[in-house]
């Protein structure tokens, strides 16, 4: 496994829309380990395909936080929302392509959820709380979203400026 680098926006690749995946091959396999690797390692509860600079319509992720939980590492290749609840809920969201900056953003309490699997079979699974504002935030990434285009725009604006410094003191070490 390898870490990959996790693009920070704004970086244009992260406004694109990601490519369907056909197959599910070994090179998928390994990407998907890479990611969880480097989500892992971030650390996060989430990462899309676009992230890494790969667009290809594939997010990990694993939501449980808790000390003694046991991991629950999951691989939605071309993942896609086939239901939501009328029901919504607030969390405050953040991400690893836009570090220590965080939000409040409004999204369906649950969804329900169909992808196909590293097995290549097909999959469907209902998600609330956590899970569903983490499966809507990676599946934006796939559509060249990102949580802060949720917000008003000076805010918006103010936490571009502060990545744009923060990239530019990143390329000077």
């Amino acid at each position: 496994m390898t870490l990959r680098n996790i693009l920070i926006h704004p970086d244009p690749r992260l406004k694109k829309v990601a490519d369907p995946i056909a197959s599910v091959n070994d090179d998928l396999r390994r990407l998907a380990d890479d990611m969880l690797e480097t989500m892992y390692n971030a650390p996060g509860i989430g990462l899309a395909a676009p992230q890494v600079a790969v667009m290809s319509r594939m997010i990990v992720m694993d939501c449980e936080k808790e000390e003694d939980a046991t991991p629950r590492p999951m691989v939605l290749i071309n993942p896609q929302v086939v239901w939501t609840s009328e029901d919504r809920s607030v969390y405050e969201e953040g991400c690893l392509s836009i570090p220590d900056q965080y939000a409040d953003v409004e999204r369906p309490a649950e969804v329900e959820v169909e992808w196909t699997g590293l097995d290549g079979k097909m999959m469907r699974e209902k998600f609330d709380g956590l899970w569903a504002t983490c499966v809507q935030h990676e599946i934006d990434h796939l559509d060249g979203k990102l949580f802060i285009d949720y917000l008003k725009p000076l805010k918006r604006q103010m936490i571009t400026r502060k990545m744009q410094k923060l990239k530019r003191e990143m390329a000077r070490s």
